[in-house]
């Protein structure tokens, strides 16, 4: 079987295969790694209605006894009840230390699975099999696993890498409009931070699925080689998220996380000229409607400043932002939270 990979050299070294149709050799690519053991596979109902049985057939004619677990499909599901439960399931089940956890679905299901895998017997290895084009491209590669709190997105989690993460892009045909266009958000991500090439193909819609899932996990992979655990250069993947995730606290994640990150997006690059950067706020925000986005925001000023006061990447007073300086390259820009209040009232 045909697949192209991608190495990750972080605290546990994994390969990324990227390829159409190559769900059906899982179990070979599961086998070098883990051996002959357990497997407890996570996954929602959205995904296990389309995949679920065939996942299992497929584990199961390479040898893998595997059990299956199946949250509701959704942001809410991303919780500490979900947490708890599935690791219950996963002492229920009996599962030791040298079987593992397979997260078999989109963001919330790779970022679940992760951090059980992470605490369960203090640590067991986990396999992501990324279903959804924002999945593949971001939650599912570089070992940031977490739940959500009442407090904020994100809030609760660890660095967690995975054993392996089989990316099939044949997964992402079943995918409604809606949910393809979120990681589309991503994708564009990716260009506006690290790739000024990247960014000028997704003029061409649609784009060539399998060369820009891998062009924007190597982006990936090569950040996270540097900064693993997020003190530096790696906080330029939240390119957007500061502010995207502010309208998901203030949507109660009525808004999907793409469509809230196209708007934050949008919001940083309004900002970046009054921080002496420069303009390319009417850029994006054309590409971003090409594609379909909403870059309408919503929320006052004010509403964004209170919500995004328990982000993570705030340290202190100070909080950093990322802002374009060039298509294809942004940079980390600390302020007192006070003076992104101010800034946030000029654009808003």
């Amino acid at each position: 079987m045909q697949y192209n990979t991608i190495s990750v050299k972080a605290t546990r070294e994994y390969d990324i295969c990227i390829g159409r149709g190559i769900l059906a050799g899982i179990g070979d690519m599961i086998s070098p790694i883990l051996g002959k053991c357990r497997l407890a596979v996570l996954t929602d109902s959205n995904v296990d209605a389309l995949y679920g049985s065939t996942m299992m057939e497929y584990l199961a004619s390479a040898g893998y006894d595997a059990c299956k677990y199946v949250i509701p499909a959704g942001e809410a599901s991303k919780c500490a009840e979900n947490l708890l439960a599935f690791l219950t399931f996963l002492a229920q089940e009996q599962l030791t230390r040298s079987d593992a956890v397979v997260a078999f679905g989109g963001g919330v299901v790779g970022d679940l699975g992760g951090l059980s895998a992470s605490l369960y017997l203090r640590g067991v290895k986990y396999i992501q099999v990324p279903t959804t084009l924002l999945a593949a491209v971001d939650s599912s590669v570089g070992g940031k696993t977490a739940i959500d709190i009442p407090a904020g997105k994100n809030l609760v989690g660890s660095f967690y890498q995975p054993s392996l993460v089989c990316c099939d892009t044949a997964l992402m045909d079943s995918l409604p409009s809606d949910i393809y266009r979120d990681g589309c958000a991503e994708v564009i991500k990716y260009g506006m931070i690290l790739d000024a090439r990247l960014y000028d193909t997704l003029h061409t819609i649609p784009f060539d699925r399998e060369a820009v899932v891998a062009r924007c996990i190597e982006i990936k992979r090569d950040v996270v080689q540097q900064d693993e655990f997020d003190n530096g250069v790696r906080g330029l993947l939240n390119f957007g998220h500061t502010f995207g995730h502010a309208i998901e606290k203030l949507s109660d994640f009525g808004v999907s996380h793409g469509e809230a990150v196209a708007k934050g997006m949008v919001i940083a690059a309004r900002i970046a000229p009054l921080c002496g950067l420069c303009d390319v706020a009417d850029e994006l925000s054309a590409l971003l409607l090409q594609y379909g986005f909403d870059i309408t925001c919503g929320y006052s000023a004010n509403e964004i400043y209170n919500a995004l006061l328990s982000d993570k990447k705030r340290r202190g007073g100070n909080i950093s932002v990322i802002l374009p300086r060039a298509i294809g390259e942004c940079v980390l820009y600390d302020m007192p939270v006070e003076e992104l209040k101010g800034l946030l009232q000029k654009v808003m």
